[in-house]
Formats: structure tokens, sequence, C-alpha cells
């Protein structure tokens, strides 16, 4: 449905896009992520028309957008600040696009209607905006976008200005929207568990470049490079080089633990270095070593240095004998008991195999 070609979008010097290419299919949730000034905001206003691309090209089912001014472009944004008329009721805030299209006052109404009862707001229809709640407001704001039936959605930060619990609530919601009106969402944050959360793909994007497109599972669990795997939850990232490959594994000599095993990565011969990235949740503490050593499972032991409970879980960091330190993370189980290890004790460490992987830096 969309495209993005070889896009590029300089402020002077500074590349905010730099060659950029994706696609977007219709009716996806598409997401957009990476920290500050990385240049998502600015691929999205390429999309929206407010800027114009210095080198590539934007298609929507593909024809160019270079000559379609944003008023005419099938988009709608939705913006952190929601941008609402404040002298104006739930309804006219949601009519005005219609009502600037001079279309018929009937239709109008059934499509206020229609738009209000998608989003669950039609019994607040008659109120004006400071009577709403900060989640409301947000609805208003998407279902003056939707009343036209755009064929893209944009939503630039839309839960930036809303508590953490309003966030999770409205997280639930925008899913359910896009599922009910089936229009194609392009989605901008730099917050990991949102765009985890809510994307059918994620694009995380760095310094005006893209560094993987992909589902959450595979971003989360497979990482392109070393900043998808850091930039994406907790990670523990040590240095590695590779020692020999076989079928089955590949040994890694990995700084401060030594030699490790790992699932084999096409294209990767012994010698080359890189990074093991290992998930602080697949890693398992005890208080001493099983009997019997599962054979694919990698262990060694440490000393806990910290604790940071999160009241869900706790994160511990272990310090190797190695002089590296990895942090772990337990679910709190037992409602009584906070911590499962207190700092100073002597712990086991083990991973499966197969949560080791291999990045190419």
């Amino acid at each position: 449905m969309l495209e993005i070609r070889h896009v590029v979008k300089r402020f002077g010097a500074f590349a905010a896009v730099d060659d950029v290419s994706l696609s977007v299919d219709s009716g996806e949730f598409f997401t957009l992520l990476g920290p500050s000034g990385c240049g998502k905001t600015t691929l999205l206003r390429l999309i929206a028309g407010f800027e114009q691309p210095d080198a590539g090209a934007v298609l929507l089912d593909g024809n160019d957008l270079a000559r379609v001014a944003p008023e005419k472009r099938p988009v709608h944004t939705v913006f952190q600040s929601y941008a609402l008329f404040p002298h104006l009721t739930v309804a006219r805030n949601i009519a005005f696009p219609l009502e600037m299209a001079k279309v018929a006052p009937g239709e109008i109404h059934r499509r206020v209607a229609e738009v209000l009862d998608e989003v669950l707001m039609s019994e607040l229809a008659q109120r004006f905006p400071h009577e709403l709640s900060g989640g409301q407001r947000q609805r208003v704001a998407i279902a003056r976008a939707l009343v036209n039936r755009p064929r893209l959605l944009l939503l630039d930060e839309p839960l930036g200005a809303l508590d953490a619990k309003l966030r999770q609530q409205m997280k639930l919601e925008l899913i359910k929207l896009q599922q009910e009106v089936d229009i194609t969402f392009i989605y901008v944050t730099h917050d990991q568990g949102e765009a985890l959360a809510l994307s059918h793909r994620i694009a995380v994007m760095n310094q005006g470049r893209l560094e993987q497109v992909g589902d959450p599972q595979t971003i989360y669990r497979q990482p392109a490079s070393r900043f998808v795997a850091d930039f994406i939850g907790q990670c523990n990232l040590l240095d590695a080089t590779v020692r020999q490959v076989d079928a089955a594994t590949m040994e890694l000599e990995v700084a401060g633990i030594g030699v490790c095993p790992a699932p084999p990565v096409a294209g990767i011969a012994a010698g080359q270095r890189g990074t093991l990235a290992l998930r602080p949740e697949a890693i398992t503490l005890a208080a001493q070593a099983p009997a019997q050593q599962p054979p694919l499972r990698f262990h060694l032991r440490g000393q806990v240095r910290d604790c940071l409970y999160e009241g869900d879980v706790t994160f511990y960091t272990v310090a190797i004998d190695g002089g590296v330190s990895l942090r772990a993370m337990l679910p709190n189980a037992d409602p009584v008991r906070v911590r499962q290890f207190e700092v100073g004790a002597v712990v086991e460490l083990s991973w499966p195999i197969d949560a080791s992987h291999f990045l190419v830096t």
C-alpha cells in the first residue's frame, strides 16, 4: 500500500532521514521506533506531506505523492497535543473537517454518529474538550482523523501526554480500534513497550537510518544489530569471538566468561568478532548447581552485587569471576519474600544455549 523508496531528507548538512526504504501493507499497524532525533517523526511528516524529500519517493498504491498537497492526500495525522478546538463540542470537533469539505449536513450527522460509536464516545458528544479526560480527548482526536475514512492514519507519539495507567488502557483501545476500522496505522514512538505491544511490524531507526524491520517477536528475540539489542528492552551485551562453527552449535570466546555455546549463524566463520546478546529473563539463578546439568544449558557461578525490585520482577546484577557482570530478571512469585537472593549471595547462573544470540559488530 505504502512504499518508501530510498528517501533522503536533509536540514542543512544534517541528514534527518538517510536513504530509507520500506513498505507498509494495507490494514497493518506499523510502528516507527527509535530514540529522539532518529528521524522517525521526519519520516512521518514526509508521508503526510508536511515535508518534501530531497531524494527518493513516497508512493501510495503505486502513485508518487510528490506533487500531492497534504490536504489532498488520503492521510490524516493525530498529534500528541490532540489539537482540539476548545470552543467546539466533541461532535463539532469531529464534524469540522467534513464541514470544511462542504459535505451535506445529513451526511455529516450520519458519519459523526458512526465514528463516535466506534470510539465509544456517543454519550459525550455534547461535551467540550476541557470536560474530558486525557484518554477521552485522545479518542476525539482519533475520531476526527477517522471521520473522512483516510487510507492511512499517522499517529505521532499519541500516548506521550498520558499517565502510565491510562497509557496501558489506551494501548488496548488502539489495538481494538485499528482492528474495527481496518485502516492502516503508522505509529511513531520512542517507547519500546508500546511498539512491542501494538505493532504488526516495527521499523527501528537510528541516526536517520533503518536498523531493522520485523515483527515484534523477531525484533526482540533476534535483533539484527547491537543497537537494536540494547535499545529494545534489557539486554546483556558481551564482546565475543567465534572459535568454531558446526551444523549444530557455535563456540564463542566471551570476554570475562570463557567458552560459551550459541546457535550457529549463517555466514559466520571462526575468528569473526562480535557481541553475545543475552536477555535477563533467559537467565536462571539457583543457590547451587543441579546434580545433573542439562546438556542444552550453559552454567557458571557468580555473586549477587545488587538487586532492583520492580514489583512483579526483581533484577539481579551478578558479578562473574572474570570481571564482568550479568543482569538476571526473576519473577516475584512469592508475595511475602521480595528477594530470592540477597546481596553477597553466591549463585549458579544458567541459560538455554538457544537464548544466546551472536551479533556481528
